[in-house]
């Protein structure tokens, strides 16, 4: 590692209303090194990488970049000074192809009349976007647009796009929260590459396998101050957990048990073609049903059809033991389902209402006669589930943008709640949650299995799935390959079944 790092900050602070996002913090690359930064959300780790990519300007302090003031105007200034970020939630246009937002406001053009700029040359964007595109080893092609894809493939077009920029300093904020197994090692691979090159990766992750997989450094935030950096060598997870929250985590997976009543959903046959097939199973009052499965295993799409979000072309569904015809979201909410979304920020929220907007927006009809709404008792109401959660805002009044993206996730969970569901559906409910919040959120679980709320929990990380379901639904390539019971399962044999291999003396 070179003396002198590729990007230094140095006593970098700033405030939004009502809050210190970032306070006189201290940070930097060096030439060659990934390193992690791990912190809470709401630790100002994100803050921080918006400053560095030219999307927030700093309150104070100063920034260098490869021995210069770094001062970046927007985001595209940031990227020709050499600073790439892939954010967390993702920034494509759904209605442009994957070339051209790979290539946004850097299309190669054709020479025109008397050596005049012309029109985009498409074929020769396309070709170098696929250069890109193999890079990262997804089967994508530039031709596509980003609203037909799913969510790990946008992921992997984010990375494409990040990589299309010769940059130094390449920023990666939760960039495996949509990536199964084989992806995320495609992705270490390509940073592998890029380490050699002399570039320096940031590795924003709550996962700390990956930090133990990938990083050379750590560098630990919490409530938006540098409280910590250690080289990897030194790091244990114990000690990066100490210094994330200041507190010690006893229990990620508070799972307790409680007393499965009577069925209170039962799907059969449900089908739509090209998406999933035959998917068949019961849920229990009290009962958290875990949905695993590989990417594009179809445990999204089972989620939507439930929900009404998508049509299916055949199946059935009983609610109570009644056949219901879920057409929409909204007859969803009336027969008693409830559904926390993948993508929380653009299906999940309207991010620039307030929190209270976001948590009463489907029940805002309990509290309206004669076209009146009753604020008083939207705002008390409101306020009970932010304190129920733990939602960290300075006020109900705080617009949801300016959340982390812990605290975002537990205003749609909120949202929810106060619909009083029969059966909430929870598709990758921890997904980019620090490992504070990300108790909370089980500890929530428990406590709504408890009432007698039947859940149905989609997750692709393993420890979630093993430490929170009583039962685990297992599917591979659209449809149902196992339900297997807690006590009889183990992480072998439900990779055995995603992966469509059978398990020898298992029903």
């Amino acid at each position: 590692m070179q003396t002198e790092p590729i990007l230094r900050v140095q006593n970098v602070s700033k405030a939004f209303p009502g809050v210190q996002a970032l306070k006189n913090v201290d940070f930097e690359v060096y030439p060659g090194e990934v390193v992690a930064l791990v912190g809470e959300n709401g630790a100002g780790k994100s803050t921080l990488m918006k400053i560095l990519a030219g999307a927030y300007t700093r309150d104070s302090g100063e920034m260098i970049l490869g021995g210069q003031p770094f001062e970046p105007l927007n985001p595209f200034h940031a990227q020709q000074m050499g600073i790439s970020i892939i954010y967390q939630e993702f920034n494509l246009s759904p209605t442009q192809t994957v070339a051209a937002n790979v290539f946004v406001s850097r299309e190669p053009r054709r020479h025109g009349f008397l050596g005049r700029i012309g029109f985009i040359d498409r074929a020769l964007m396309e070709r170098e976007a696929q250069k890109y595109l193999d890079i990262v080893k997804t089967q994508v092609s530039p031709r596509a647009i980003i609203r037909t894809l799913s969510v790990a493939e946008r992921q992997q077009v984010e990375i494409a796009k990040a990589l299309a920029v010769d940059a130094r300093v390449i920023i990666m904020d939760e960039p495996t929260s949509a990536l199964g197994a084989d992806e995320t090692q495609s992705l270490f691979s390509v940073i592998r590459d890029l380490k050699a090159q002399g570039r320096g990766i940031v590795f924003i992750t709550h996962r700390m396998e990956e930090i133990f997989a990938i990083a050379d450094r750590v560098i630990v935030f919490r409530d938006g101050e540098r409280v910590g950096e250690m080289p990897i060598a030194n790091a244990t997870t114990d000690r990066i957990i100490s210094l994330m929250v200041g507190r010690e985590v006893e229990n990620i997976f508070p799972k307790q048990v409680v007393e499965i009543g009577d069925v209170v959903m039962e799907v059969r046959g449900l089908t739509a073609y090209g998406m999933v097939q035959d998917v068949s199973f019961d849920l229990r009052r009290g009962e958290i049903l875990g949905v695993a499965g590989l990417v594009g295993a179809g445990r999204t799409e089972t989620a939507q059809l439930l929900f009404g979000a998508v049509q299916p072309d055949s199946g059935e569904i009983f609610i109570d033991g009644q056949q219901v015809g879920i057409g929409s979201p909204e007859t969803a909410m009336q027969v008693g389902l409830g559904l926390v979304p993948e993508d929380r920020a653009n299906q999940g929220l309207v991010l620039m209402l307030s929190v209270r907007e976001n948590i009463t927006m489907p029940t805002l009809r309990r509290f309206t006669t004669a076209g009146w709404v009753d604020r008083p008792a939207v705002e008390k109401h409101a306020q009970e589930y932010v304190d129920k959660l733990n939602v960290r805002t300075p006020s109900l009044h705080q617009r949801a943008v300016f959340l982390s993206g812990g605290n975002q996730q537990k205003i749609v969970v909120a949202k929810w709640l106060m619909s009083n569901p029969k059966v909430l559906i929870l598709d990758e409910p921890t997904r980019g949650i620090d490992v504070g919040a990300k108790a909370e959120i089980h500890a929530l679980m428990s406590e709504l299995a408890k009432t007698g709320m039947g859940i149905i929990m989609i997750s692709s990380e393993m420890p979630e799935i093993l430490g929170m379901s009583d039962r685990i639904m297992v599917m591979h390539e659209g449809r149902v390959a196992a339900i297997l019971d807690r006590k009889d399962v183990t992480q072998e044999k439900i990779m055995a079944y995603a992966t469509g291999h059978a398990v020898e003396g298992v029903h």
